[in-house]
């Protein structure tokens, strides 16, 4: 509600709006809400799986079998959000709760990481060094064009 009434009161500011991702962790379990295209991931093991859907044009289109997802990647279209904070009074984020374990290593990262290095050299380079992987990753957004921000967070 802050968002949207801010963008409300200051005409520089109309139409704003911006993604939100929250994580709880207590006893095994990741809580999260979610609003936007940023995106949470779980690297397990070898696998890296992105546990929020991106409320985004282009996935609606993926969704729909309008689209591959490869070409999803470079559509045109691809930061237009359906869901964000600031847009309207009221959104309602997504919402879900998945298992951890031992070993689980999550990434919250915004769509400036996303749009600028692929889910493979994500996951190679948290597998790498988990503790510096966010300082390395957004040096990799930056090298590819840095052209958004770029915000990154592991947790292990």
């Amino acid at each position: 509600m802050v968002v949207y009434e801010k963008s409300k009161n200051e005409e520089q500011l109309q139409g704003m709006g911006t993604t939100l991702d929250v994580c709880f962790i207590y006893n095994n379990k990741i809580y999260i809400g979610h609003v936007g295209d940023s995106r949470i991931y779980r690297i397990r093991g070898e696998i890296i799986r992105k546990l929020t859907k991106d409320h985004s044009y282009v996935q609606q289109l993926v969704e729909d079998g309008k689209i591959t997802k490869e070409e999803a990647n470079h559509h045109p279209k691809k930061n237009m959000l359906l869901k964000a904070l600031g847009c309207t009074s009221y959104v309602e984020p997504d919402i879900r709760a998945r298992n951890l374990e031992k070993n689980d290593i999550l990434l919250m990262c915004s769509d400036g990481l996303t749009n600028m290095v692929d889910d493979k050299t994500i996951y190679q380079t948290v597998r790498e060094n988990p503790q510096t992987a966010s300082e390395k990753l957004v040096e990799l957004a930056n090298e590819a064009g840095g052209y958004d921000n770029i915000t990154v967070i592991t947790i292990k």
